[in-house]
């Protein structure tokens, strides 16, 4: 780094040299340069102020990967230090300001400046979710999702909000100064203007527009980049990052991760790891890990998101024209809107749930997970409880995130919960599958369709609702005791401790999705607790606590899981024999093939004769499915039937191995 140079006084045939070359100093006893500084590569250039030039022999990389001389060449420079091997150029207005890196490349800005007491886009508050304000949220380049959920969204707890906001503020004091940074090996060129921007490692700004207060995170191996005509205002970018092709931001966080790009516009949102945003327009949008939008006519606006696809035209209004826009929408974690589906918030959205048409009514299906959701000719939302449980869908996007995390840092800073059948999700369907019951035993017959939560169930669909959610509850606990009983055999662990509470564990009933990470109730609690006490005083202490919650997932998941199992099965699992598990991995291996032989079926439906239409154009009815197959394959080569096919012939193998393994205990 430049602060590890020896900057020493220029001497008089570097002065000499430099002034030939109609190089300028307000004084140049303030100029300074490392000891082997060469003065030859200095052209054209005015300094103001104190400046430290380190090394300007040989070449760094530039735009385009193309390697130019070190050096600085036609500009103006005002209280820089500058490290070894970088090369500046062309500097219209100024430079000022600024630590800058070794084997950095600056050339083609209008200005470049830092203004005293910035601070660099941290501290800065956004309206997020309630476009009126009330859910603010005050970002800093350490943001999580986390923290950002819980000051967002908990303002039923006010001391915790205040405590959070006090730590932002502090962390945003020490960030304060008078001078930005460029780290090492970064690449600038061609933007109008920098200002008050701090710029880690081997970030490539490259044609942005303008860039005001902000920071832009990046790592060697997690680089940053900022594209062409990039408008950005009051923002943080974090590491792997990329914003391109014409985006605007504007008090916008970008978490790890993130693309966004292709004149996307963005006002007072949040996008946490691994999101994308494309073409279309956010509005105090909280999208958390993984939210997805790729198409021009598609909004997000004053709504929480998180692993969210959006359809083409997805619109949503948060306003009913009485006292403005104070609405919210909460989607929960896996929900996909079909192309021009549109809701009115307030509304709530339950889990991995699909959702279509134009709702002009409000309603709340949080504790229906898995559900179809179409809007009716009424307007209102018609619903199918547990519809989309054995999608193939589902099955993908459980696989596909954790394979899709581009989050290469050093640190991982959003706690991300990948499990489709958790406590979290598995305890809604629980508790779904109790209500559905009810209606059913409860609504007479002469009755077509009842409500839930403001959406319209039909009476016949209440028995299938629970079949739905009853084969995922089976499936969940039953896979979750094998899995435990399988790891004790491998491990040496006797078979009457391995269905044992580890000493650590915290069970609650009802589990939390945390933006992203799932957590039993009381783990929240205790974290409000720590942060109202005082016992989490910092952003790191924050960190900690969240990752030691992170920590005790499985744990705190087992102990949820074995509670579960009593009251769905009425087993008490400390009482279980060896010839009651190997019942429950017959039982598992039935529910489990079944499960995954309807998505199989549900895949097959992608290659039906519906399917053909459109193929064999000008061609014979006989040239459909030869078209079809050239251009999507058979249904017994693709690779997702594959996979599913072999899940199913691996759990046939893993089950009649683990009951060998069980009869030699």
């Amino acid at each position: 780094m430049s602060n590890e140079i020896k900057y020493i006084a220029l001497n008089k045939d570097q002065i000499r040299i430099m002034e030939s070359q109609n190089c300028s100093a307000e004084n140049w006893a303030d100029v300074t340069v490392a000891e082997n500084f060469n003065a030859a590569n200095v052209v054209n250039s005015t300094f103001l102020g104190k400046v430290q030039i380190g090394s300007v022999d040989g070449k760094v990389p530039g735009a385009h990967g193309l390697a130019k001389p070190c050096g600085i060449y036609n500009s103006a420079i005002s209280n820089c230090t500058i490290g070894n091997g970088t090369r500046i150029a062309n500097i219209g207005v100024h430079l000022a300001n600024y630590n800058i890196g070794n084997n950095v490349a600056i050339g083609n800005i209008g200005t470049m400046h830092t203004n005293p007491g910035a601070t660099f886009g941290n501290g800065v508050e956004i309206d997020v979710v309630n476009e009126a304000g009330g859910r603010e949220v005050m970002i800093f380049d350490e943001l999580n999702v986390q923290m950002a959920y819980i000051m967002c969204l908990h303002r039923y707890r006010p001391e915790v909000v205040k405590n959070l906001k006090s730590m932002v503020s502090d962390y945003t004091e020490s960030k304060r100064s008078d001078r930005g940074t460029v780290g090492d090996g970064s690449i600038i060129y061609s933007v109008s203007d920098i200002i008050d921007i701090n710029i880690g490692s081997y970030a490539t700004i490259s044609g942005a527009a303008s860039l005001y207060n902000g920071t832009i995170l990046s790592e060697q191996d997690a680089p940053s980049l900022i594209g062409s005509e990039v408008i950005a205002r009051n923002f943080i970018v974090g590491e792997s990052s990329q914003i391109t092709s014409g985006a605007i931001l504007a008090h916008t966080f970008v978490g790890q991760g993130v693309q966004i790009g292709k004149q996307y516009s963005a006002e007072n949102c949040l996008f946490f790891a691994n999101c994308e945003a494309f073409h279309g327009e956010g509005c105090s949008a909280f999208c958390g890990p993984y939210s997805v939008t790729h198409h021009k006519s598609t909004l997000l606006i004053a709504a929480m998101f998180s692993f969210y696809n959006a359809g083409s035209g997805s619109n949503q209004s948060n306003h009913m024209y009485k006292l403005g826009p104070v609405h919210e929408g909460k989607v929960l974690r896996g929900t996909k809107t079909g192309s021009f589906s549109y809701m009115m918030w307030p509304c709530r959205v339950g889990p991995f749930s699909v959702v279509l048409g134009k709702h002009t009514g409000t309603f709340d299906t949080s504790d229906y997970p898995f559900s179809h959701l179409d809007a009716r000719h009424d307007g209102k939302c018609a619903m199918v409880p547990g519809l989309h449980l054995t999608t193939v869908g589902t099955v993908r996007d459980g696989a596909k995130w954790p394979t899709r995390d581009r989050r290469k840092g050093s640190v991982k800073r959003d706690i991300i919960s990948f499990d489709v059948f958790s406590p979290y999700t598995v305890g809604k369907m629980i508790k779904a599958s109790s209500n559905l019951k009810t209606l059913m035993q409860e609504t007479d017959k002469s009755i077509d369709e009842v409500s839930v939560g403001g959406a319209i169930v039909k009476r016949l669909i209440l028995r299938t609702g629970q079949k739905f959610y009853r084969s995922g509850i089976h499936m969940y606990l039953l896979e979750k005791v094998i899995d435990k009983v399988e790891a004790a055999i491998d491990n040496g662990i006797a078979l009457k401790d391995a269905l044992k509470n580890s000493d650590n564990a915290v069970f609650s009933d009802e589990w939390v999705d945390i933006g992203g990470q799932m957590m039993p109730q009381q783990r929240l609690t205790d974290l409000h607790s720590a942060i109202e006490k005082g016992s989490a005083k910092t952003v790191n202490c924050f960190a900690g606590l969240t990752q030691k919650i992170a920590d005790s997932y499985y744990d705190d998941e087992w102990v949820w899981a074995k509670n579960a199992y009593k009251t769905v099965f009425d087993v008490d699992l400390d009482t279980v024999t060896k010839s009651d598990i190997a019942e429950i991995a017959k039982t598992y291996l039935a529910v489990k093939s079944k499960f995954l032989k309807l998505v199989v079926i549900d895949a097959e439906k992608e290659f039906a004769e519906l399917s053909h239409c459109g193929f064999g154009q000008d061609g014979s009815p006989e040239d459909a499915p030869k078209d079809l197959e050239g251009v999507r394959g058979t249904y017994e080569g693709n690779k997702f039937v594959k996979d599913m096919k072999a899940d199913i012939a691996a759990l046939q193998t893993r089950i009649e191995g683990f009951e060998q393994k069980l009869a030699k205990v």
